[in-house]
């Protein structure tokens, strides 16, 4: 016959299986207990996060707060709920807030470029601007704002103000952010270009015959031969010249037969016919040393002589010795280089600073660590329409001429803008509509600035407004700074 089990009555036994259950007892609380702890460690976040992503990478989404982002290592930040209190009936459609083209009617659904969350975007005059605008207004405020001479809506014109955000100091230095402090710099502007030398037009002469004849002789042979000053180039042998030499001769000859009458009127016609001779001589390239010489010995020359104007050299010959000329045709040049011009283009953004008379120093590879003073005697006031440059001309002394026609020269322009406040440039975040300065407020805090730029000087911006003497601002890891902002709401409106 069975009988129920039951514990011997051995006062041994019993004392000790009471403590074997015991500790069977407390092991299965302690398991629960754990698995209770590390389902609550993975929910362990505020009740208000929704989840944590990285500054650099925001399609990390983690849900504990320990985790680390699995690109770039750094730290996660929370990200808040929605708490979003507008009703369906005002959202007009759902965007991303990284690609703005995606819209959406349904709530639920997900960015199909980058699978982010969509957020709603109200009704015109539906309540007040809900996530996308706000990052309308943020990232894409130069295609928000309206043509010139187009209407504003209400509402639409106003740039939402930068708030203070807070980055510990342990995180800059791990993400290398550096200051600058904004000090009063002095502005010195140096420009530089390419030109290119030239004559002097003004001290260049090209002799083209002006009668028919021949080349009797030529006293210059080549290009680049020196010429001192009324130093002989060439002859020519002219009929027609010869003609109206004798013709001059027999006018004068008249005249003096004349003047022993004594008859004015005769006397005042026929010095009329010596000077309308002398004037013909002259269009003939004839000089008035050589009309004087033949005015006194009476003794026409078979050939012309033609001399330099200037002291020069020889630019161009196109004629030989024995070569038949006829009117018009080119026969010799000459160009004084003792002055030179420098040809040099300017950008469009540097014409304001271009005026007459500024000192310009002309360097050249043919003569290293020599300069060559210049000035600047005219800017051009037309714009090249390919290149959008500018055109200036440089005079420039050139005695011992070293400086070539159609030589390349380095043009060194200096100006000195005198001093003002100065912001490096390394600390300009440019967004296209606005330029932003990050401030150091102390302890972690920062503040981002809009900020009015002048001329670029170097290496430092001429500050116009938005900052103040003293004030320190970040210089590197702007852009960093910067995704902080963002995430933490300080920069709503570019």
């Amino acid at each position: 016959m069975n009988t129920p089990f039951s514990l011997p009555n051995t006062p041994t036994l019993r004392h000790s299986i009471t403590p074997v259950l015991l500790v069977v007892f407390i092991t299965i609380l302690a398991v629960f207990f754990v698995a209770g702890c590390k389902q609550g460690g993975a929910e362990g976040k505020p009740a208000d996060v929704d989840y944590y992503t990285c500054t650099m990478h925001p399609s990390v989404k983690k849900q504990s707060p320990t985790d680390k982002c699995p690109i770039c290592s750094m730290d996660l930040v929370a990200v808040k709920k929605k708490t979003t209190t507008e009703k369906s009936s005002d959202v007009d459609y759902y965007t991303c807030t990284m690609h703005p083209s995606v819209k959406s009617k349904d709530p639920k659904a997900k960015c199909p470029i980058c699978g982010m969350n969509l957020v709603p975007v109200k009704k015109k005059g539906a309540g007040t601007a809900g996530p996308a605008d706000e990052h309308a207004a943020h990232t894409h405020g130069a295609q928000m704002e309206k043509m010139p001479g187009m209407p504003m809506e209400s509402g639409t014109n106003t740039t939402e103000q930068p708030t203070e955000f807070i980055v510990p100091v342990e995180r800059q230095q791990q993400i290398g952010v550096t200051y600058g402090a904004i000090e009063k710099h002095p502005l010195a502007l140096t420009i530089r270009a390419v030109g290119t030398v030239a004559y002097d037009k003004q001290r260049h002469w090209d002799y083209v015959a002006r009668v028919d004849g021949y080349v009797q002789k030529l006293f210059v042979f080549s290009r680049g031969e020196l010429v001192e000053k009324d130093a002989p180039l060439l002859t020519i042998y002219s009929p027609d010249l010869l003609t109206t030499q004798n013709e001059f001769v027999d006018v004068l000859r008249t005249r003096d037969e004349t003047a022993g009458k004594g008859d004015k009127v005769v006397l005042e016609g026929m010095q009329h016919l010596v000077d309308s001779a002398k004037q013909r001589l002259r269009l003939w390239n004839i000089s008035d040393e050589q009309i004087a010489e033949l005015e006194k010995n009476r003794k026409p020359q078979e050939t012309l002589t033609l001399n330099s104007p200037f002291k020069g050299v020889v630019q161009d010959l196109g004629v030989d010795q024995g070569r038949r000329v006829m009117t018009g045709d080119h026969l010799v040049d000459i160009a004084d280089l003792s002055v030179v011009w420098v040809w040099v283009q300017f950008y469009q953004n540097e014409i304001g600073l271009l005026k007459k008379d500024l000192p310009v120093a002309i360097t050249t590879s043919a003569h290293p660590g020599e300069k060559f003073p210049g000035k600047l005697s005219l800017v051009d006031p037309f714009v090249n329409d390919a290149s959008r440059t500018t055109r200036a001309r440089i005079d420039v002394e050139n005695p011992d001429l070293k400086l070539r026609p159609d030589m390349y020269v380095n043009v060194e322009l200096k100006l000195d803008m005198g001093e003002g406040l100065a912001v490096p440039v390394s600390a300009v975040l440019p967004t296209g509509l606005h330029n932003i300065a990050f401030v150091d407020k102390g302890e972690g805090r920062l503040e981002p600035r809009f900020i009015e730029l002048g001329r670029k000087y170097g290496d430092v911006y001429e500050l116009k407004a938005g900052l103040k003497e003293g004030e320190r601002v970040v210089t590197s890891a702007n852009f960093l700074i910067d995704a902080e902002a963002k995430v933490q709401g300080a920069l709503k409106s570019w």
